[in-house]
């Protein structure tokens, strides 16, 4: 087999993984006094071990308000091993038009990563 044909083929075994692991979206909206936010992480690729006990996560995550929104990659980090692990993450407000910190912890179960819990601050107000 040439490699010109080689090619599209290993290119169609790819896209099942990819667009596949793009159907592992969670969409929320927190009620944000004042500018209620809406959260989505997509994750994108298969999860891999990372050193240690680490589960790495790739996502796509998404943040918008009525003041603005911006959307970004990360690796998110999990315990390996675990039927659900957490972490913690931070939303600068002031990104989305408002003010403060939001606080999120991130639970990655099943493939997906969702939000377990959030707290406003200052004035460590709890969202979810």
């Amino acid at each position: 087999m040439t490699m010109k044909r080689a090619l599209p083929m290993l290119a169609l075994l790819l896209i099942p993984t990819v667009v596949g692991a793009q159907g592992q979206c969670t969409h929320e909206t927190l009620k944000v006094p004042g500018a209620p936010v809406t959260v989505s992480y997509c994750v994108t690729a298969t999860s891999t071990p990372g050193p240690g006990d680490e589960l790495l996560v790739p996502v796509n995550e998404s943040f918008s308000a009525p003041g603005g929104s911006y959307h970004d990659t990360a690796t998110l980090h999990f315990l390996a091993g675990e039927f659900a692990s957490r972490q913690m993450a931070e939303v600068d407000m002031s990104r989305l038009g408002s003010t403060g910190t939001l606080h999120l912890t991130l639970v990655y179960h099943g493939g997906r990563v969702e939000i377990e819990s959030a707290i406003l601050t200052p004035g460590a107000i709890t969202i979810k």
